[in-house]
C-alpha cells in the first residue's frame, strides 16, 4: 500500500489522492486498508518510517568512513537528500499538511515521535563517534539541536528548485561547518551557556520537544 500510495502522491499529487483510490489500486479491499492506516496521514508515517530506515542504513558508510565531525555531519545530512530526492516533487504538498500543528504529519506530533527519536538517535551516533569530544553538560542536548536543524534544511529542500537540489548541498556543508566550529568551541566554559540558552529555546517554544526530552529522562 505504501508503494501504491507514493505513486499516487506523485501521479495526482497528495491532497487529491484518497484512501479509497490507494486501496483499490492496492488491490485490496477499503476495510482492509483502514485497518491497516487509520488515515491517509497516518499512511503518510509510515512513509516517514521507511525514509528514515533507510537513512540510517546509508549513513552508515558514512559513519563507518569519518571521524571528523563537520564530515560525519554533512555525509548524514547529504545522504539524505540522496534518499529523499525521488519525493521532491511532491514533498511541497507534504510540508502543506506537516505546517499544521495539529496534523500527524507535523515532525513535533505524537504520531512522528518514532521517526523523530530515531533521526535524534542518529544525529548522537555521529557526535558519539566523531574525534571532536561532546562537553557532558551538552551531550544530550546537541543531538536535538542538530534534529532541529536538519528539519531547517528539509524545510529548505522543500522550496529549493536548482538542480539537484545544488543549493541545499551547499547549505547542508556550509552548516555542517559551522556544526564542527561550534562544538570545537564548545569547550570553552563561557560558551556552553549560549548552547543551553538556544536549546531552551527549542524546547520551550517547539511542541514535542520539551515531552520528549521529559519522557526519555523517565525512562
Amino acid at each position: 500500500m505504501l508503494e501504491t500510495a507514493l505513486r499516487l502522491f506523485q501521479e495526482r499529487g497528495y491532497d487529491k489522492t484518497t484512501m479509497r483510490a490507494i486501496a483499490t489500486e492496492a488491490g485490496v479491499s477499503v476495510g482492509n486498508a483502514y485497518y491497516y492506516f487509520s488515515s491517509k496521514e497516518h499512511l503518510v508515517q509510515g512513509f516517514y518510517d521507511r525514509i528514515g530506515s533507510e537513512h540510517r542504513v546509508a549513513a552508515r558508510a558514512v559513519l563507518d568512513r569519518e571521524t571528523e565531525l563537520e564530515a560525519r555531519v554533512a555525509g548524514v545530512l547529504t545522504v539524505w537528500l540522496d534518499i529523499a530526492a525521488p519525493y521532491h516533487e511532491f514533498a511541497a504538498q507534504f510540508f502543506k499538511n506537516a505546517a499544521d500543528p495539529e496534523s500527524p504529519l507535523s515532525p513535533f506530533s505524537p504520531e512522528s515521535e518514532h521517526a523523530r527519536e530515531a533521526a535524534v538517535a542518529l544525529h548522537r551516533e555521529v557526535l558519539a563517534g566523531s574525534r571532536t569530544k561532546v562537553v557532558d553538560e551538552l551531550a544530550e542536548m546537541l543531538p536535538e539541536l542538530l534534529w532541529l536543524s536538519q528539519m531547517g534544511l528539509v524545510l529548505y529542500w522543500v522550496f529549493d528548485r536548482s538542480e539537484d537540489s545544488e543549493r541545499t548541498r551547499r547549505l547542508a556543508e556550509r552548516g555542517a561547518r559551522l556544526v564542527g566550529r561550534g562544538v570545537a568551541l564548545s569547550r570553552f566554559r563561557v560558551l556552553r551557556p549560549l548552547v543551553r540558552e538556544v536549546h531552551e529555546l527549542f524546547a520551550e517554544f517547539l511542541p514535542g520537544i520539551a515531552e520528549t526530552a521529559t519522557a526519555r529522562r523517565k525512562t
